[in-house]
């Protein structure tokens, strides 16, 4: 458990686990960042080795122009690839850190009589930036490193390779520190605001839904389908606004006691739910969720009765079978003593003149009215 939590930067696995998206779009970012960075140094040591300063070359020249063609490649898939590549962040964190590192390490073999400093600020750069795990960044870290100082050992003098081993050393343990301090620092934010993205949507959820039908509640209902009533893009499609009340819902409740009339309540919710198809996922992006992806929606107005507005239909026709569908479900209903719930249902349709929410509830409402004095348990359009 403790190493655990060192692997998660103080943390435990579940609360990184539920960061990963912020994760991923800070790495992202700094994704951006880092290489539009190596871009701009590779251009710089290109200039130095047409110069000839600093100990480059032009017999250098063509590796760094690899190193800027190959940043320049990244840098376009990054941008046009930017869900995919935020997505699979980790993936893309690691094959730049590669591509940082060997461009560290040919930089220092590329000046053998210098000792490196850019790999130096590499490593630095690398323990402050990216959010990995701190076993898998240790490891790695020290596995880069251990390449670096073959590489300099290899190819430059006996006393700067020393020199290089002295100053990495040094640097590996301050990358080491500055990691998991930053990315300690990064993940504590990260989890503030995960929890105040949780209240917001708990806050959402309870100022939205009916507590025991999980429908939307009468405001929340009524500011959708007026948002989308009034939504210029809906053009021709066919909207059609239904009002369901269960009949002698007071005699089930003084019948069969108010936990069975509860019941009752909650059962025709899922009935409506079920035909409808309306995805009850996620119900703090339900409002956005139910304009952009054009399903229908339900409310409880109160007690026993339900509004609807139903999507997807081409016709009148079609939608009274869908509410002929529920009103038969309804009436097989078998639980406990309650044998069948009835209801009586009125609906309308939503005209290209309509825009106000008050006047379509009123027809459907008189339709429902119609439905009652015509003995109840039927469907009428208004």
């Amino acid at each position: 458990m403790y190493w655990q939590k060192i692997n998660y930067y103080g943390f435990e696995k579940h609360r990184y686990d539920d960061c990963k998206k912020l994760i991923h779009d800070t790495n992202y970012t700094h994704l951006l960042i880092i290489n539009s960075w190596l871009l701009l140094m590779t251009l710089t040591f290109m200039i130095l080795c047409l110069l000839n300063e600093f100990g480059l070359t032009r017999r250098n020249f063509n590796m760094y122009y690899s190193f800027m063609i190959l940043s320049l490649v990244f840098e376009v898939v990054f941008i046009v690839l930017k869900k995919f590549c935020a997505r699979y962040s980790t993936f893309f964190v690691h094959a730049s850190s590669i591509i940082l590192i060997v461009f560290g390490i040919f930089s220092s073999v590329s000046q053998p009589y210098l000792a490196a400093t850019m790999y130096l600020v590499i490593v630095v750069l690398l323990s402050v930036t990216y959010i990995d795990t701190m076993i898998r960044f240790t490891v790695l870290l020290i596995f880069y490193c251990s390449v670096f100082l073959y590489t300099s050992f290899k190819f430059k003098p006996h006393s700067l390779a020393e020199l290089d081993m002295y100053n990495i050393i040094v640097f590996l343990a301050l990358s080491l520190i500055l990691h998991y301090f930053f990315q300690h620092n990064k993940m504590t934010q990260f989890y503030t605001l995960q929890k105040n993205i949780q209240i917001q949507r708990d806050l959402e959820i309870r100022s939205s839904f009916d507590t025991l039908t999980d429908l939307l509640n009468r405001a929340r209902f009524f500011a959708i389908a007026d948002q989308i009533i009034k939504d210029p893009i809906r053009r021709d499609e066919f909207l059609a606004i239904c009002l369901l009340d269960l009949d002698k819902f007071k005699e089930i409740n003084d019948k069969l006691g108010h936990q069975m009339g509860d019941k009752a309540i909650q059962t025709t919710s899922h009935t409506i739910v079920e035909a409808l198809n309306i995805d009850m996922f996620e119900k703090w992006s339900f409002t956005e969720r139910a304009v952009r992806d054009k399903f229908s929606i339900a409310g409880r107005l109160g007690g026993d009765e339900y509004i609807m507005l139903i999507r997807g239909q081409k016709n009148m026709e079609n939608v009274i079978s869908l509410l002929q569908y529920i009103l038969t479900n309804l009436n097989a209903v078998q639980i406990g003593e309650l044998s069948g719930i009835n209801a009586s249902l009125g609906v309308t349709a939503v005209t290209g003149d309509d825009k106000d929410m008050d006047a379509i509830y009123k027809r459907a409402d008189e339709a429902l009215y119609q439905s009652k004095k015509q003995g109840r348990n039927r469907i009428t359009v208004g």
